[in-house]
């Protein structure tokens, strides 16, 4: 499976430069990390959230870390954002394979924010639509194609 062509075309259309790695077969951010040989860290996962109108969020992360969701909805300016459902997230995503999303739902219309972290990396990395490729874009490539969109700090160091 090549990258969605909403999401190539997204990225043509905005001259991002960015390669596509191929990996083995995984089922969690922190196995694609493991498996693609690239830090968590630089790894960025998205989570979908809707809130109780139904509008959804895209909230980016690294793939290290956990979502703080009341820091998300201080920052937006909403309330009672939950997780959306894995089959409200397959019918958005109709050309991406459950658990899978690209972290960048802009070609999709949906509103996309990233926590500061990201911005800090060299390197971002992110899921390619399916369970074993990885888009690797540049500190500045990942900048220019975010720059529009809102931003903050909202994760925090996973627990176990």
């Amino acid at each position: 499976m090549s990258i969605p062509s909403n999401l190539s075309s997204y990225l043509d259309q905005r001259g991002a430069r960015y390669e596509v790695l191929a990996h083995a077969h995984s089922r969690t951010s922190a196995e694609t990390a493991r498996s693609a040989n690239v830090m968590a860290c630089k790894l960025a996962k998205s989570v979908i959230l809707e809130d109780v109108t139904g509008a959804v969020t895209m909230a980016v992360i690294p793939a290290d870390k956990a979502l703080r969701v009341e820091a998300l909805e201080r920052m937006l300016g909403r309330k009672a954002l939950r997780l959306a459902d894995e089959e409200r997230i397959a019918m958005l995503f109709k050309d991406c394979e459950p658990g899978a999303v690209p972290s960048i739902g802009m070609p999709w219309g949906i509103e996309t924010v990233f926590d500061d972290e990201l911005d800090e990396s060299e390197v971002v990395y992110m899921e390619g639509g399916d369970h074993e490729r990885l888009l690797r874009l540049s500190h500045e490539q990942f900048h220019a194609l975010m720059s529009a969109q809102q931003h903050g700090q909202f994760c925090k160091a996973l627990t176990h």
